[in-house]
């Protein structure tokens, strides 16, 4: 019987987007579906700008939710409150399963153990791992730290075990080989679908991207969306640029910047000009120009900007798998954290392989660029590549669909 209510617990901004898809897509197939959310990371504005009502007060706290890339993030954030956000939100998970209903938990092993601690049937939606951090299709990676790959699956036994319990209806992983090991570990309901290449769809703004010379080679610049990371992000790139022109030259370059709306123009500009940067005549989007190469930033054409691009130079998460899954490759510099640290630069490439370049010392950036670029047999593996890691569009509405099956066939549970 398909539960009346669903509560949708999420641990970080990309999670809450991924949740956002689905249950946009839950409302769709499923219109008298109650449907409330608790976002344990973050303010949760994409769920309150759709309509879909929290059940828990919210707050920023330091880390934005990357508390497991840096130790002194959780420091921080215990300063900030951690405790008693977190003890307040099992309250209100509580208040809410009081009335019965279902819960959908998306991220990692947090949102999994809250949906375990609500007492109610639950779905889990793995968007964290992928079994393509330990091993490809042929082997076990060699290159693992010594910490990691120790377990039959890159999902713990104790997460296994939350994952197997009898009010998990289902699990849902990024990708087949992912499942396919979880699967071997005895659990049954495991499905696969990758959200993250929902929504990019080309727009009519991508006239306003069109390089301005038939040759040119364009490369969206991807600094992350959080301040004050993102802001030092930009500067290393940008200092990097002048070296990728010389690389490419005469070849025009077209750079665009897909830049988060939460994110200062003003700040990135003021950073473009100190590289050299001058401003251009003013079109739908600021430009800049700087020898033979031009850039735009803009912030509501994100997807255009991936769809125009040749490749990317970025420093971000969701953004360069999004890259990757359009068969693109992504060059990228390590940055200082805490999101896009050394770590997450390393275990970035171990998920992607080898769509992701990851360039060291920055100084070699633009070589790099212009060799790969100019080897059509290493594109076109790049581009299968990026197929088979991170699926075709529509996950959520396959998702959605999945659950609601799963939901009308299972057994009341006591």
């Amino acid at each position: 019987m398909l539960p009346s209510r669903l509560l949708c617990i999420c641990n970080g901004h990309g999670e809450d987007v991924i949740a956002n898809r689905i249950l946009a897509a839950l409302q769709q197939q499923a219109p008298t579906l109650d449907l409330a959310a608790m976002p344990l990371v973050g303010e949760g504005r994409c769920f309150q700008d759709h309509g879909i009502p929290l059940v828990c007060p919210t707050k920023q706290l330091p880390s934005g939710g990357f508390i497991y890339m840096d130790g002194r993030q959780l420091a921080k954030d215990l300063q900030g409150g951690l405790v008693q956000l977190t003890l307040a939100q099992i309250r209100a998970m509580g208040r809410w399963a009081k009335a019965g209903g279902a819960i959908l938990a998306v991220g990692d092993l947090v949102p999994l153990l809250f949906a375990w601690v609500g007492g109610l049937p639950y779905w889990f939606v793995g968007t964290a791992k992928s079994e393509y951090y330990l091993r490809d299709e042929q082997q076990r990676l060699p290159t693992l730290p010594w910490y990691e790959g120790r377990s039959r699956s890159v999902y713990l036994p104790w997460e296994r075990w939350l994952m197997g319990r009898p009010r998990c209806l289902g699990v849902v992983v990024r990708d087949r080989l992912t499942a396919e090991h979880l699967q071997q570990t005895g659990l049954q309901r495991v499905h696969t679908g990758n959200p993250m290449m929902d929504g990019l769809a080309p727009s009519d703004r991508a006239a306003a991207l069109a390089a301005p010379h038939p040759d040119a080679c364009t490369v969206v610049l991807l600094p992350g969306s959080r301040a004050p990371e993102a802001f030092a992000n930009w500067r290393t790139l940008v200092a990097q640029l002048a070296a990728v022109q010389a690389a490419f030259a005469p070849r025009p370059l077209q750079f665009l910047g897909a830049i988060a709306p939460s994110l200062d123009l003003g700040e990135l500009a003021a950073i473009l000009q100190g590289a050299g940067w001058v401003p251009g005549e003013q079109t739908p989007y600021p430009t800049y120009r700087q020898g033979q190469a031009t850039l735009l930033l803009t912030q509501d054409a994100y997807g255009d900007c991936l769809h125009q691009a040749d490749c990317a130079i970025a420093m971000a998460g969701t953004a360069t798998e999004q890259v990757v899954g359009l068969g693109k490759p992504a060059f990228t510099l390590v940055g200082q954290g805490p999101q896009f640290s050394p770590h997450f630069a390393e275990a970035q490439t171990r998920l992607l392989g080898p769509s992701v370049i990851l360039v060291d010392p920055p100084e070699a950036l633009g070589t790099t660029m212009a060799q790969v670029l100019q080897d059509a047999q290493r594109l076109a593996h790049i581009q299968a590549n990026g197929a088979r890691r991170m699926g075709p569009p529509g996950a959520a509405d396959r998702i959605a669909t999945t659950l609601l099956k799963q939901w009308s066939a299972a057994t009341p549970l006591p």
